[in-house]
């Protein structure tokens, strides 16, 4: 008994002192932050000029957004940073002036208005036309609509401006035999304030939709094709296959897609608006981006835009922490 006892002490001893030496390993061979820098240190360098332009066109310019909160005037001789310390404060001054005046609130609401429109009918589409090329078998048709549907993407929107332009002139657009047809007058449909948001929402759709569903075309490749086997044998049709298995395997992306997208709310779509709109449909199609451009740039008001440009970043900013909190809570998904 006496040695047995001996023999289990060695044994608990020698258990122990493993288990130490273990864990003492593992704490040298941890590598520390500069450690980690030294042994990737070709990726780190590869990094570098992301890092630097986040840092200097990202981080570096917020120091801008003190002007929001001044009367910033240029000073001949002094740079920007220079000035924006000897500037007059005033507060809430600009933001107080948006909010209460009839311009910045009907801005506002266009600018959500499209911004809603383009979320209720422009994401969905994306993910409908990524199920569609999922179930197509023909190799040849599904490359070429993927080809044809990425295309627009691809054109930048003073071309596209131009060809909507053509197509739906009242003079000599593509559409007036359409409505020579059914005996309707022709309409400047990009004139017309009852058109104009509508034909934002399509032209959205129309360049961004083939382009916006590759993430899902990515998700839907990497489900496990053995489910669909087994749905077929258990004679499920298309749509419950698309119901059951499809639409519950990319709901994460979707989830993901969607929470990044409620940060775009008060982006409307500086570059479509801009090329599209004219003075008569200034009421229901000026934007908070095309309203700043006016005011700041032409207009040399600083300070005002700085604060809207502020306000927007700030809802952006608070709209994907809520909708990555409620998502979170119902299905376990978030980006943070």
């Amino acid at each position: 008994a006496h040695d047995l006892g001996e023999v289990t002490k060695n044994y608990y001893s020698i258990i122990q002192g493993g288990i130490f030496m273990t864990a003492l390993t593992a704490v040298k061979r941890k590598p520390g932050f500069f450690g980690k820098i030294a042994k990737h240190k070709l990726l780190f360098l590869m990094l570098l000029p992301a890092l630097l332009y986040f840092l200097v066109f990202r981080y570096g310019s917020m120091l801008g957004l003190l002007i929001a909160f001044q009367d910033y005037r240029p000073v001949m001789g002094q740079g920007f940073y220079e000035t924006i310390f000897t500037g007059e404060w005033v507060g809430f001054k600009h933001f107080s002036f948006f909010f209460t005046s009839p311009n910045g609130l009907q801005v506002l609401l266009n600018t959500v208005l499209i911004s809603l429109y383009k979320m209720i009918f422009g994401f969905p589409s994306a993910v409908i036309l990524a199920l569609l090329l999922n179930e197509v078998r023909n190799q040849r048709f599904k490359k070429a609509v993927q080809t044809i549907s990425y295309l627009p993407h691809f054109m930048s929107w003073v071309i596209l401006a131009g060809i909507l332009r053509v197509i739906l002139s009242p003079d000599y657009g593509v559409l007036i035999p359409v409505f020579d047809f059914f005996g309707m007058e022709h309409i400047n449909l990009l004139g017309d304030t009852r058109y104009f948001r509508g034909l934002l929402v399509v032209s959205e759709i129309w360049q961004n939709v083939g382009w916006d569903s590759v993430i899902y075309l990515a998700a839907l490749s990497s489900l496990d094709i053995t489910q669909y086997e087994a749905a077929r044998i258990d004679g499920a049709s298309r749509l419950q296959q698309i119901r059951y298995i499809t639409l519950p395997g990319i709901a994460g992306t979707i989830t993901i897609m969607f929470i990044l997208r409620t940060g775009q709310i008060l982006n409307a779509g500086f570059d479509q608006v801009f090329n599209l709109i004219n003075a008569a449909v200034y009421s229901v199609g000026d934007i908070i981006d095309t309203f700043v451009y006016r005011i700041g740039l032409q207009e040399a008001q600083y300070s005002y835009t700085a604060a809207i440009g502020f306000f927007k970043s700030l809802v952006g900013f608070v709209m994907v922490l809520g909708t990555n909190t409620i998502a979170k809570k119902m299905r376990h998904e978030s980006v943070l």
